[in-house]
């Protein structure tokens, strides 16, 4: 399994399920499904399910389909024997040989084998197609909970965004527009501050983007992701102090994209950080 894994458990008719979940997929513990079984022979019951020629079939279709590096002439010698009464085939047999990525199994008191959700439910059938219901429904719960979760994180940085904004305009209002300014050039100026964030975070002004996503409806922070709208709530606050500093408008969007990209990467893998990279009004880069 890969890194920046977080762990769930869910209660399945009084069974306690480990899952892993991580941004590829989630992993859900064999182990603990085996236990509704059988509480202390829990590697037991998974290899007699493995040893299944029906079950060595599913696994291996399942590599096919998303291994690429899975060992079709392995899994063939396993398939030919499995059903046989002297077969046997452990979760690390069926890793080392296949080189399959579905099942994950680990030693010691805190280990266990872990299964990709898919093949997780399949041996929860065959434990008990009642069980198996019942994780589902509870793993679906699971999710829902995640991506309520998930939405409210989103809102809440959108929130702070505004929030920030108000901070942000008033500095404008006191040190860039000059006192008397009709409505018009008031407008224009705020306008062009927040383009002046726009492009420090985004890369394109409100304008670019709108040009390259007529099908959208609302702007591009309402679109953006959770940690975009992070960063622009932090560079909203940093741009009114800068203005309070006086810094000219081009220093501070150099300085802004510089923090911009260094927050991102921070917060996000290095190759979604190409769009950081602010253009000046001359169509160069920071």
């Amino acid at each position: 399994m890969q890194k920046q894994k977080t762990k769930a458990t869910i209660d399945v008719k009084g069974t306690a399920i480990t899952i892993v979940q991580q941004p590829q997929a989630d992993f859900i513990s064999l182990t603990d499904i085996a236990k509704h079984k059988e509480p202390h022979r829990a590697d037991h019951v998974i290899q007699n399910w493995m040893r299944n020629r029906n079950t060595v079939e599913f696994l291996g279709i399942w590599e096919g389909l998303n291994n690429d590096a899975f060992n079709p002439l392995e899994f063939e010698g396993f398939r030919n024997k499995a059903g046989l009464n002297s077969f046997v085939l452990t979760p690390r047999q069926w890793i080392e040989a296949t080189a399959a990525i579905g099942i994950v199994s680990k030693p010691g008191r805190y280990g266990g084998t872990f299964a990709h959700k898919d093949i997780a439910f399949e041996f929860a059938t065959w434990i008990s197609v009642e069980f198996k219901l019942f994780l589902i429904k509870e793993f679906q719960r699971l999710k829902d909970d995640e991506n309520q979760r998930l939405s409210l994180s989103w809102n809440l940085n959108r929130t702070l965004a505004k929030l920030n904004y108000r901070i942000h305009t008033d500095a404008i209002q006191k040190h860039l527009i000059p006192p008397q300014v009709s409505a018009a050039r008031t407008a224009a100026t705020y306008a062009s501050e927040a383009d002046l964030l726009n492009v420090a975070l985004f890369g394109l002004t409100a304008r670019e983007w709108r040009d390259g996503n007529p099908k959208l409806d609302g702007n591009m922070r309402d679109h953006a992701s959770i940690e975009q709208l992070l960063v622009l709530a932090n560079i909203e606050s940093m741009n009114a102090e800068f203005i309070h500093m006086g810094l000219p408008q081009a220093t501070r969007l150099q300085r802004l994209n510089e923090i911009a990209i260094r927050q991102m990467k921070t917060l996000t893998p290095l190759d979604k950080t190409g769009a950081l990279q602010a253009r000046l009004p001359n169509g160069g880069a920071v």
